[in-house]
């Protein structure tokens, strides 16, 4: 009888560590929550502001993301609108280069619906370090070779690395990495500017 109540004392006590324990971290959650969001909000302000800059636009392109269902969409995974007076400016979306060296790399881009792109973010990637992680905007200023370049029907060939006769330059040993990039800013801006229907139709979707 004495070990079981030993036994049960010890069990209770453990049950109330453990409860005070989960109201501390539930406590730690709630007074910690607001800030992370704020800062997370502000981290995707910051980089929707690199590709897309702030006189594009008067609205919060950060409050007006979809995701979109249309398969006319393929290849874009979330869309972001910049507006001005009113009217759509610029799309910031998300697009996956399937070709990497090593595997996915995700990219942020700006485009405005006349075919312009504004500028190109690499959100994720798992190239090599020293080689194609050059693509990084902290190692190397590669990345800004798309601002406020054009797309249309007669400069698609411009669209490629110098090495396939376009006008990007390749790295040095590694010429995968940045033809992935193109290609897929190529591919995803051709895409975005075929679908304005469908862009009009998720931005009333999001009713703005």
């Amino acid at each position: 009888m004495d070990v079981i109540k030993i036994t049960s004392r010890y069990g209770a006590l453990l049950g109330l560590v453990a409860l005070l324990c989960t109201a501390i971290s539930s406590g730690i959650f709630f007074l910690t929550k607001g800030k992370i969001d704020d800062a997370m909000a502000a981290q995707q302000r910051e980089l929707l502001l690199q590709v897309i800059p702030q006189n594009y636009f008067d609205n919060n392109p950060a409050e007006t993301v979809a995701i979109p269902q249309d398969e006319r969409l393929q290849g874009i995974q979330k869309i972001y609108l910049a507006k001005k007076n009113g009217q759509i400016s610029a799309y910031a979306y998300e697009t996956t280069a399937p070709d990497g060296y090593s595997g996915n790399i995700r990219l942020l881009v700006g485009l405005t619906p006349q075919g312009e792109v504004l500028g190109v973010r690499v959100i994720e990637h798992h190239e090599t370090p020293g080689l194609g992680d050059k693509i990084e905007l902290r190692i190397s200023d590669w990345i800004l070779s798309f601002n406020n370049q054009p797309i249309n029907n007669d400069n698609l060939n411009e669209w490629a690395v110098k090495k396939d006769g376009g006008k990007f330059d390749q790295f040095s040993g590694a010429t995968i990495t940045p033809r992935a990039i193109v290609n897929q800013v190529k591919r995803s801006a051709l895409v975005m500017l075929a679908n304005s229907t469908a862009l009009e139709s998720l931005a009333n979707q999001l009713g703005q």
